[in-house]
């Protein structure tokens, strides 16, 4: 139990670390560019090339983030992506986009 715990609050802490693209990341949010996905991954709602990049950066630094929290806690990959897209999902701001498990994009 307490494993689970530590890996939540990683998890919490990775989600709200800020990041060299957090204005660029949180416009393209509001915008309706971007969103967040359950499997912990930022996706692209519509595409224009400055989302498509933003988004394959972040996602990059997610995954290293991710496997990090794997091999720290003998955990997969996936299992730290879901969580930490669980807890992405739940913080995501009203009119913002999220992906629903069936693949579609709703405004929260």
């Amino acid at each position: 139990m307490m494993k689970i715990i530590k890996i939540a609050l990683m998890v919490a802490a990775l989600t709200m670390a800020g990041s060299a693209f957090a204005l660029e990341l949180d416009q393209a949010k509001t915008q309706g560019l971007v969103g967040e996905q359950p499997n912990g991954y930022l996706g692209v709602v519509k595409a224009t090339p400055e989302a498509v990049q933003l988004v394959s950066e972040v996602n990059e630094k997610r995954r290293q983030a991710y496997e990090r929290i794997a091999r720290q806690n003998g955990i997969t990959l996936e299992q730290v992506a879901n969580l930490a897209g669980q807890k992405a999902i739940g913080k995501t701001a009203g009119g913002e986009y999220v992906k629903t498990p069936d693949g579609q994009w709703v405004k929260k």
